[in-house]
C-alpha cells in the first residue's frame, strides 16, 4: 500500500462526518485567503506611506482580515481537534470489532502484543494525520495555490524566483522519500516485532520468573531495540538532512528576493511596497512549504502503521453470517453431524467423515491421543471454523444457516484454561448473562461450589481476579468459569478438559459442580480423567481426525482397541458394579484408580 493511498484513505474514513469537514476545508481555503492578503495590503500601506497618501482605510481592511483570520482559526482549531477525537475513537472501535472477529490463527500468528500495537498506534497517527490536514495541511495547499498565480500578476521574474524555491523544495523532499522508503517499512517491522515480544514475554511473566529468564528476556529485547534503532536512524538522519537543505534553500531565496527587487526597484520597474509584499510571499511560501515538508516526512515515516492498521481492518473474517441466515429458536439440544470433514490449509492435520448424533440432554466423550482432533471437532460446531464437506445441525436445522450469536448463545463452553478476565469475580461470571441479576450470580457460584470461597475474598463478589485470573488458584479459577456456564443456561455444553490438572480434592468439587450443570443439557466431553468418561452415553475414539472406536465404556475396553490401551496405560480400572449403576449424568467418580489422566 503505497503512501498516497494510505494517505487518502485515511483522510476518506473522515467521510463519516462530511459536512463538518468540508465546512472546516471551506474555513481552511478562507484562512488561506487572509493570509495571501496580508502581504498584500502591507506592501500598499508602504507604498501609500512613501507617496504621503492616506492608508486608514487599507490599514482597516487589513485589520479586519486579521481578525477575521484570528476567529477562523479558533474555530477549525477547536471544530477539527473534536472531530479528530470522534473520529480516532471511531476507528479503534471498528478495529477491535474486526480483530475480535477475526479467527485464532489469525492472532496465533500475529500475537496479541502486535494486534494491541496496529489498533493504538495507527489510531494515533490517524489522530494526527486528521488534525494536521485540517489545521495546517490544507490551508498550505490552497496559500500555495492562489500565491502563484498572484505573484505572476505583480511580477513574473520574482514569482519565477519562488517557483525556483517551491521546486528545490519538491526535489528534495522526493529525494528523501526515494532514499527512506524501505528503510522506514523496515523500522515499522522492528516496532511491531519489539510489541510482540513484550505482549509474548508478559503473558507469561510466570514462566519468565520461574525459569529465571529475566536477564535473557530483558537482554533479547534490548537486542531487537538495537536492531530498531539501527534501521531508525539512517531514516532520521536524511530527514535531518532535509531540514538543513531546506533551510538553506529558504535563506538564499529571501537573499535574492531582496537582491532581484532591489536591481529592478533601482530601474524604475517595482516599487519599494511590492518588494516588500513579496517579501511577505516568500515569508509565506516558506512557512507553508515547512508545514508540507513536515507533514509529507510524518505522513512517510506513519505510512507503515498506518498501512499495518488498514491491513488489520481488511483483514478476512472467515466466518460470518450467510445472507438470510436467522436466529436459532426453542432449541432441545439434538446435535448431528454428517459427513463432517475439515483440514487445516495444505497439511493433513484435520477430522475427516465424522458421522454421529447425540439426542437432547445426552453425554458424548471424545478421547484420542493428541492431535487426534477432539478440539477441532468442537470447535466447528461452535462454527469456530466451517467444515470443508458434510454439515452439523442442531435440532434438525444446518448452524450455517444460523446467525452466529444465536448459534453462540445456544452452546456454553467451559475451557481447560478458565479464562477470565482482570474484572471482578462477579463481571466474570456475568460473561455468561451480562443482564443476570446479584441473586442469579450467586445462585450460579453456588451450584458451581464456588460461593464459600468468594465470600472469603476481601471483596467477595468483587473482588478482582487478576489478569487471566491470577488472582485465584487453579481451582477457583475452575469453578468461576463453571459458575459462568451455569449462569448462562444454555441447552449445550462443551467441556474441554475442565478438571485436567486439578488434585484429587478440587477435581471433586468440581466434579459434583459438572454434574449439576450437565443435567437436562446436552453436553460434549473433551475427556481427560475417566471420571468424566465412564458414564458417557457414548463414547467417540479419535486417531488422526476419524472416528475409529465408539460404544460405551465396558464396550470399548472389551474390544481390545486403541481405548482399551488408553484406558491401560492411564492405569485405569473399569467402573464396579455399584458405580455402573449410577450411570447417568449425575453419577460420580468412578473409582481412585480413575483419577490417573487419559492421554489427549
Amino acid at each position: 500500500m503505497n503512501l498516497i493511498r494510505v494517505h487518502l484513505r485515511a483522510i476518506a474514513m473522515l467521510g463519516a462526518e462530511r459536512t463538518l469537514a468540508a465546512s472546516l476545508a471551506a474555513a481552511n481555503c478562507a484562512l488561506a485567503i487572509v493570509a495571501l492578503a496580508e502581504p498584500l495590503l502591507f506592501g500598499r500601506v508602504v507604498d501609500a506611506l512613501s507617496k504621503g497618501q492616506q492608508t486608514a482605510s487599507t490599514i482597516g481592511l487589513w485589520a479586519a482580515l486579521g481578525l477575521f483570520g484570528i476567529f477562523a482559526s479558533v474555530v477549525v482549531a477547536v471544530f477539527a481537534d473534536r472531530l479528530a477525537h470522534r473520529q480516532r475513537l471511531a476507528a479503534m472501535s471498528k478495529a477491535f470489532d474486526r480483530a475480535i472477529t477475526l479467527p485464532i490463527s489469525y492472532h496465533a500468528e500475529k500475537g496479541s502484543g502486535a494486534v494491541v500495537r496496529n489498533i493504538l498506534a495507527g489510531t494515533d497517527t490517524l489522530f494526527g494525520t486528521w488534525l494536521t490536514f485540517l489545521r495546517e495541511q490544507l490551508t498550505a495547499v490552497v496559500s500555495i495555490t492562489f500565491l502563484v498565480p498572484t505573484a505572476i500578476y505583480l511580477d513574473w521574474r520574482m514569482a519565477a524566483l519562488l517557483a525556483v524555491l517551491a521546486t528545490v523544495y519538491a526535489a528534495i523532499n522526493v529525494m528523501t522519500v526515494m532514499r527512506t522508503s524501505d528503510g522506514q517499512a523496515a523500522v515499522e517491522r522492528y516496532h511491531i516485532q519489539v510489541s510482540g515480544r513484550v505482549g509474548d514475554v508478559l503473558g507469561n511473566v510466570t514462566v519468565v520468573q520461574s525459569y529465571a529468564r529475566l536477564q535473557a528476556e530483558a537482554h533479547e529485547l534490548r537486542h531487537m531495540m538495537g536492531e530498531l534503532l539501527s534501521a531508525q536512524f539512517p531514516v532520521l538522519t536524511w530527514w535531518g538532512l532535509l531540514t538543513c537543505l531546506t533551510r538553506a534553500a529558504s535563506t538564499i531565496t529571501m537573499v535574492c528576493v531582496f537582491t532581484l527587487g532591489s536591481i529592478l526597484a533601482s530601474r524604475g520597474e517595482m516599487t519599494v511596497g511590492e518588494i516588500v509584499a513579496f517579501v511577505g510571499f516568500a515569508t509565506l511560501m516558506i512557512g507553508k512549504l515547512d508545514q508540507l515538508s513536515s507533514f509529507v516526512a510524518r505522513i512517510f515515516m506513519q505510512a507503515p502503521t498506518l498501512a499495518s492498521f488498514f491491513n488489520l481492518l481488511d483483514a478476512s473474517v472467515v466466518i460470518k453470517d450467510k445472507p438470510g441466515a436467522t436466529p436459532l429458536t426453542d432449541i432441545r439440544g439434538a446435535v448431528t453431524y454428517e459427513g463432517v470433514s475439515f483440514r487445516y490449509g495444505t497439511s493433513k492435520q484435520g477430522v475427516y467423515e465424522l458421522d454421529f448424533s447425540a439426542k437432547p440432554g445426552e453425554t458424548i466423550a471424545l478421547v484420542g491421543p493428541t492431535g487426534s482432533g477432539k478440539t477441532t471437532t468442537l470447535a466447528l460446531l461452535q462454527r469456530l471454523r466451517d467444515p470443508d464437506k458434510g454439515r452439523i445441525l442442531i435440532d434438525g436445522r444446518d448452524i450455517r444457516d444460523c446467525t452466529l450469536e444465536s448459534l453462540r448463545q445456544t452452546i456454553a463452553v467451559v475451557f481447560q484454561e478458565a479464562g477470565l478476565f482482570n474484572r471482578s469475580i462477579a463481571e466474570n461470571i456475568r460473561i455468561g448473562r451480562p443482564m443476570a441479576s446479584d441473586a442469579e450470580v450467586a445462585n450460579a457460584a453456588r451450584l458451581a461450589e464456588a460461593d464459600d470461597f468468594i465470600k472469603r475474598k476481601e471483596d467477595g463478589y468483587a473482588f478482582i481476579a487478576g489478569e487471566r485470573g491470577a488472582g485465584l488458584s487453579g481451582g477457583e479459577r475452575q469453578r468461576v468459569a463453571l459458575a459462568r456456564a451455569i449462569l448462562k443456561s444454555a441447552p449445550i455444553l462443551i467441556l474441554d478438559e475442565a478438571t485436567s490438572a486439578l488434585d484429587t480434592e478440587t477435581e471433586g468439587k468440581i466434579k459434583r459442580a459438572l454434574d449439576a450443570l450437565r443435567r437436562g443439557r446436552t453436553t460434549f466431553i473433551i475427556a481427560h480423567r475417566l471420571s468424566t468418561v465412564a458414564n458417557a452415553d457414548l463414547i467417540l475414539v479419535l486417531d488422526e481426525g476419524r472416528i475409529v472406536e465408539r460404544g460405551k465404556f465396558r464396550e470399548l475396553v472389551a474390544k481390545g482397541g486403541l481405548f482399551s490401551r488408553l484406558v491401560k496405560e492411564g492405569g485405569f480400572t473399569e467402573p464396579t458394579e455399584d458405580e455402573d449403576d449410577n450411570t447417568g449424568p449425575g453419577s460420580q467418580v468412578v473409582s481412585p484408580a480413575a483419577k490417573a489422566p487419559v492421554p489427549a
